[in-house]
């Protein structure tokens, strides 16, 4: 613990001195209990994973606010001293350019990229995406779909290498970090289990959503994802791919078309009309809503209720 502490003061004066008119206020949340290692997590899937690895051992800080969209979440001086002072950084690459920029200026070397331990898929495999619709997820992320948390099963394997690193920064307490891994991880099975029992035999298998953030479920449990936008959930989509989902969704027999928590529902809710559809929630968590409720093996299993209402599943 003494080691841990002159390194938290060492790097904690390296990040006063480079953050010019970072007041002593700013500094707040990381670096506060000397006993607990302090983590930073970049939005809402990492901290839960952090939380639940981590127990009374750390100390997590998220940086996306809940009912804030992440995808775009720009960082005050208060959050990137945060960064700054952390034991560990706990990040996707390419998912938060803001979050990237400060991990490589201030945390390179104590931070953990998820990309590099669950390898991301490309945006266009194993969906119903189309020509042109991506583009703009090229240009953020590379043309990799984040969302691999969507995936309860590739979400333990980096639980179980969180768990790891958190036993390298912290010794004393590595076996404690494995065993709580090692309980997430047969959670997060069961709730795999239970979606491929739940999403077995269904009438339909294409779900058409508002954002193409539903790759990694879709590729898990053999459904089809029709996105009317990429990756990006801001984005609006032409009136040439509301035309192409519209016919698709008819042709496919969409009873619902799905719209997120943290987005607009118009873009979902012009198309159902068009069709005759309903809308549904179909949360990606990304983030939870302002005022809370759940965690992610909830909405999780409300999302798997949704799914078997909408594609008539026995």
């Amino acid at each position: 613990m003494t080691t841990r502490t002159r390194l938290r003061a060492l790097t904690a004066a390296t990040a006063l001195l480079a953050l010019t008119g970072l007041t002593a206020c700013s500094t707040e949340g990381a670096g506060a209990d000397p006993d607990r290692v302090d983590v930073v997590a970049a939005f809402y899937p990492l901290q839960f994973v952090a939380e639940r690895v981590g127990g009374d051992a750390v100390t997590v800080t998220n940086l996306a606010k809940p009912g804030a969209e992440p995808h775009d979440l720009e960082l005050n001086p208060r959050q990137v001293g945060q960064v700054s002072e952390a034991e560990l950084v706990f990040y996707l690459k390419g998912f938060q350019p803001a979050v990237d920029e400060a991990v490589a200026q201030n945390a390179a070397d104590r931070a953990l990229d998820v990309t590099t331990v669950a390898p991301l898929r490309d945006a266009t495999a194993g969906g119903h995406e189309h020509e042109g619709e991506d583009g703009h997820a090229e240009e953020e992320s590379g043309g990799k779909d984040p969302h691999l948390w969507l995936d309860p099963t590739r979400l333990a394997t980096v639980a179980d290498k969180l768990a790891e690193r958190l036993g390298t920064v912290d010794p004393d307490r590595a076996a404690d970090y494995t065993t709580r891994a090692r309980t997430l991880r047969g959670e997060l099975e069961k709730l795999d289990t239970e979606y491929a029992t739940g999403l077995k035999t269904c009438q339909r298998r294409e779900i058409v959503v508002s954002h193409a953030a539903f790759g990694y479920l879709a590729e898990r449990y053999q459904l089809e994802q029709i996105g009317l936008t990429g990756l990006t959930p801001d984005t609006e989509p032409a009136p040439q791919r509301l035309a192409e989902v519209a016919r698709e969704a008819r042709e496919h027999g969409a009873t619902t078309i799905f719209f997120e928590t943290l987005v607009s529902p118009k873009v979902a809710e012009t198309i159902a009309a068009e069709v005759g559809a309903k809308t549904a929630v179909l949360d990606p968590i990304e983030g939870l809503s302002a005022d809370g409720g759940g965690d992610y093996l909830s909405v999780m299993r409300t999302n798997l209720t949704t799914l078997r209402t909408a594609l008539g599943c026995s």
